[in-house]
C-alpha cells in the first residue's frame, strides 16, 4: 500500500491524532468518489448519494484545511443543504425503509457527525485548558 503525506499545523494534527485510524477510510472514499469518480453509475440513488455524500466530505476537509482555531472548530456546522438532506433521510427512514444506497449514506452522516463531535469535544477542552493556564 502506499502512503501519502500532508502538511498540516501542529495544532491540528494534535487535535486529529486520536482519530488517525479512521481517516484512511474518509481520504479514500473522498477521492475515489470525487476526485476519481469511481462510483457505481449504473443506479441513479447510488449517484446522488454519493455526490450528496462527497460534497460534504469536501466541506468538513475545506474547513479542516482552513487551519480553524478551536473557537472556529467548536461554532462549525455543515450546510443547510447537508443538514437538509439528512433530516430527509431520517424522515424517510422512520416512514419506510430506505434502499441500501441511502442507508449507506445515512451511516456516512452518522461517521462524520461524530467525526464533528469529537473534534469539538477536543477544540473545547484544549480552550478551556488555555484559558486556565
Amino acid at each position: 500500500m502506499a502512503q501519502i503525506t500532508i502538511d498540516i499545523p501542529d495544532d491540528l494534527a494534535q487535535q486529529l491524532a486520536p482519530y488517525q485510524g479512521q481517516f484512511s477510510d474518509l481520504f479514500t472514499h473522498f477521492i475515489a468518489t470525487t476526485l476519481l469518480g469511481q462510483s457505481n453509475r449504473q443506479q441513479n440513488s447510488s449517484n446522488s448519494t454519493l455526490l450528496n455524500t462527497s460534497s460534504t466530505y469536501r466541506e468538513i476537509l475545506d474547513f479542516l484545511i482552513s487551519q480553524p482555531t478551536s473557537e472556529q472548530i467548536i461554532g462549525f456546522k455543515v450546510s443547510e443543504t447537508a443538514q437538509d438532506r439528512l433530516q430527509t433521510l431520517l424522515q424517510k427512514n422512520c416512514e419506510t425503509a430506505l434502499t441500501p444506497a441511502e442507508t449507506a449514506e445515512l451511516d456516512l452522516y452518522e461517521q462524520l457527525d461524530t467525526l464533528i463531535g469529537f473534534l469539538k469535544i477536543r477544540a473545547y477542552t484544549a480552550l478551556n485548558a488555555a484559558l486556565q493556564n
